[in-house]
Parts: structure tokens; C-alpha cells; sequence
């Protein structure tokens, strides 16, 4: 009997090791912006921002001039994320979550493809500039 709640308890523990994937919180720290002119603007870079992220289903809010706020609700999770910006750089930093297992360090690492994701649209976006 001890033998068959040991082998429960060990797969019970190995199923939450993998449903809860969890990584290092993912951080893009001052990207260059990178366009295909150098007649740009800071507005520019900022309405680049703007459409990557609502073209990937980011709620995005210009809080003020070089900072957007931008939320992504999947499901019951929500992730939050600010990104200053200038001419010259963007950066993506982690803000909030909601059901992603933040500890101060990591998180689920679903967040990770998703602030990906935004960073390659961003890209995309301010390269046909």
C-alpha cells in the first residue's frame, strides 16, 4: 500500500512539473530601432509600437510620450508590460501578471513567446519605416 501512494504521489508532483512550466522573466532591454531610413521620428518608433502590439492582440495605451503600456489577456491570464521608447531604442519590461505564476524572478514561460512575438512585430513594423 505505502508503495502505490509513493508512485501517486511521485506522478502527482511529475503532472505540476509539467503543467507549470516556468522560465526566467524575459526582458528586451533598449533595442536598437533599426528602419530602413533615417528620416524618422520619434513618432514614428511610437505608432511602430502601437500597431505591432494591437496587431498581435496587446491592449495598448500611450501612457505619455516614450512610454506604452501594453496588456495581453489570454484566456484567465493577463500579462502587463511598459515599454519606453525613444528615436534610437525600445525596451520591453515586465509590469503585471495574472495567473502566470510570477515569483519575482520567473514566470510561466508562455509570457516569454508572447513578449517574443511582440518584440520580432515591433521590429517587423519599425524596419518599414
Amino acid at each position: 500500500m505505502k508503495l502505490k501512494t509513493l508512485a501517486v504521489i511521485v506522478a502527482l508532483v511529475a503532472l505540476t512539473m509539467v503543467g507549470c512550466r516556468s522560465a526566467a522573466v524575459y526582458t528586451v532591454a533598449d533595442a536598437p530601432v533599426v528602419t530602413s531610413t533615417h528620416s524618422y521620428t520619434t513618432k514614428d518608433v511610437r505608432n511602430a509600437i502601437l500597431q505591432a502590439g494591437i496587431s498581435l492582440g496587446w491592449q495598448m495605451d500611450d501612457v505619455r510620450p516614450g512610454l506604452i503600456m501594453a496588456t495581453l489577456n489570454v484566456r484567465d491570464h493577463m500579462a502587463q508590460v511598459e515599454i519606453p521608447y525613444d528615436r534610437h531604442t525600445y525596451s520591453i519590461l515586465y509590469r503585471d501578471s495574472v495567473n502566470l505564476g510570477y515569483n519575482g524572478s520567473s514566470i510561466h514561460s508562455n509570457y516569454t513567446g508572447w513578449v517574443q512575438r511582440l518584440s520580432a512585430a515591433i521590429n517587423s513594423r519599425l524596419s518599414m519605416l
